[in-house]
């Protein structure tokens, strides 16, 4: 039987989902982002799993989409494969998406890590977007998330040229949480992945929503949902638990209710 497509490692409070196409890179084929989107919503859908950690292989998180798919297709049959549906899926994520990003993120697999809620990079790890050296552009979210995270000016540099930057740069430029010394990604994107399950996991999902409509919308569409993530928190059993842990001096036990 054929090796799965993505490697699914639960570890309660969190999971691990492995790309696992190591032979071409982990080139983002179809199959490879249906089967992710399926694996990951299996996860979210998971009440034993509060975080999720996506990573790749040692030599490449992900080098970007499978140019075998798509080099002699036409503009119709592009829209008619409507190969973004999976990458849909994967942004409605309720649940922390940790990418453990070593080695090549390139074109879509940069976007992957972008879609990601934070990236956890090896200081091996190099992020591009480089499309436009093959005819085409970014279309999975790169010229979009790469301006709300570096600005007009860095962005239309990386997308016009196609360059390629390391994790340290991307640090800099304020795309990567963390940077690790090689080998260490996957570990310390599971810790941080703990830390997260330790919180209780209503409020964890409404702060991820408002951070979310922060960086893609407005001011004035954040701050409404905001305070209303913050109300309904108050008709949670946590947030009961959490406020007389507080003033009973102990440490709080989370149901998730």
């Amino acid at each position: 039987m054929a090796e799965p497509l993505v490697l699914v490692r639960r570890e309660p409070p969190v999971a691990v989902a492995t790309l696992n196409r190591p032979d071409v890179l982990n080139a983002l084929s179809a199959p490879l982002m249906d089967a992710l989107s399926r694996e990951i919503g299996a996860l979210d859908a998971d009440d034993a799993v509060r975080a999720i950690v996506l990573t790749g292989s040692s030599r490449a998180f992900a080098a970007g989409a499978d140019i075998a798919e798509m080099a002699e297709a036409g503009a119709v049959e592009m829209m008619e494969r409507d190969r973004f549906q999976g990458w849909q899926r994967l942004r409605a994520t309720r649940k922390p998406l940790i990418a453990a990003v070593s080695g090549y993120a390139l074109g879509g697999g940069c976007e992957l890590a972008m879609l990601c809620d934070m990236i956890i990079a090896s200081d091996s790890a190099q992020f591009g977007q480089p499309e436009v050296r093959i005819g085409v552009m970014p279309g999975a979210g790169g010229t979009q998330l790469l301006t709300r995270a570096l600005g007009k000016w860095q962005a239309m540099e990386l997308v016009l040229t196609g360059r390629m930057l390391s994790a340290r740069e991307m640090y800099d430029r304020g795309l990567v949480t963390r940077v690790v010394p090689e080998g260490m990604h996957l570990e310390e994107a599971l810790r941080l992945a703990r830390e997260i399950a330790k919180q209780p996991p209503i409020a964890v999902r409404l702060a991820k929503e408002a951070v979310q409509k922060a960086f893609l919308g407005t001011l004035e569409e954040g701050l409404p949902l905001e305070r209303k993530n913050f109300y309904l928190l108050f008709a949670t059993e946590d947030q009961r638990e959490g406020m007389r842990a507080f003033l009973e001096k102990r440490a709080p036990v989370w149901q998730g209710k």
